[in-house]
């Protein structure tokens, strides 16, 4: 340890600047050892749980729905993170399936969009119902905040199935009292110039288009995770 004169009188010279120097030093020291959430405001992640729809299916990675989302979001002053675990062609059964683990860690909250699948391969709406209210049930006693995003069923499946699909959705989204945007197409659907050549995945045009109908559904979501996070 120097005891020299030279240290002493520096730090007596200095001793004014030197104290407010420490002082910053120690706030900057507790700011980054004291948890997250105390000295600044933590990121909030989402996670996009869905099907090809949700993964990007045939679009490069940055012109999928939850890179598109994030970045409009982030200009929109949301300090927040997407996370894409859309599986191509996932059902609401494989969905169920690997839910406990795509928790892993745990998400602010969960977009939800299942359901495309179900509908093309003629699933009976029960069988759907189920499933979806098993996911709801495990993210709901997670203390998860959950988007119900809903889907249509194709019109070949007839009126009567078509109905049952549109009315499960609004149902469980009641029941679980999540932020609900009833149809994940709602502008893109059927309209050639905003979906890839199989008509059914929206292209880079469409994805954005997507984003920008859904986007004050996803705010409402987030101040659903900061009212939680300041109860």
């Amino acid at each position: 340890m120097c005891s020299c004169p030279i240290a002493f009188n520096a730090f007596r010279r200095y001793g004014p600047l030197a104290r407010r120097i420490n002082g910053v030093l120690l706030v900057l020291i507790l700011a980054w050892t004291l948890p997250t959430g105390v000295s600044r405001a933590e990121t909030i992640t989402l996670l996009g749980f869905g099907d090809s729809l949700m993964a990007g299916y045939g679009l490069p990675q940055q012109d999928a729905f939850p890179t598109v989302l994030e970045a409009a979001l982030q200009a929109r002053g949301h300090d927040v993170r997407v996370l894409n675990a859309g599986v191509s062609g996932d059902t609401t059964a494989g969905g169920r399936a690997r839910l406990g683990w795509s928790l892993s860690p745990a998400p602010d909250a969960v977009i939800l969009e299942l359901g495309a699948n179900d509908g093309l391969r003629g699933i009976p709406t029960e069988e759907t119902r189920r499933n979806l209210d098993a996911i709801l049930a495990m993210l709901a006693d997670q203390g998860i905040p959950a988007l119900l995003a809903g889907m249509l069923a194709p019109p070949n499946m007839g009126r009567e199935y078509g109905v049952a699909v549109k009315a499960m959705f609004a149902d469980l989204a009641g029941r679980y009292d999540v932020v609900f945007y009833p149809f994940f197409l709602d502008g893109v659907a059927a309209r050639a110039e905003l979906n890839q050549q199989d008509g059914i995945h929206p292209n880079a045009v469409g994805v954005e288009t997507l984003v920008e109908r859904i986007l004050p559904s996803v705010e409402t979501l987030i101040a659903k995770v900061k009212t939680n996070r300041s109860g």
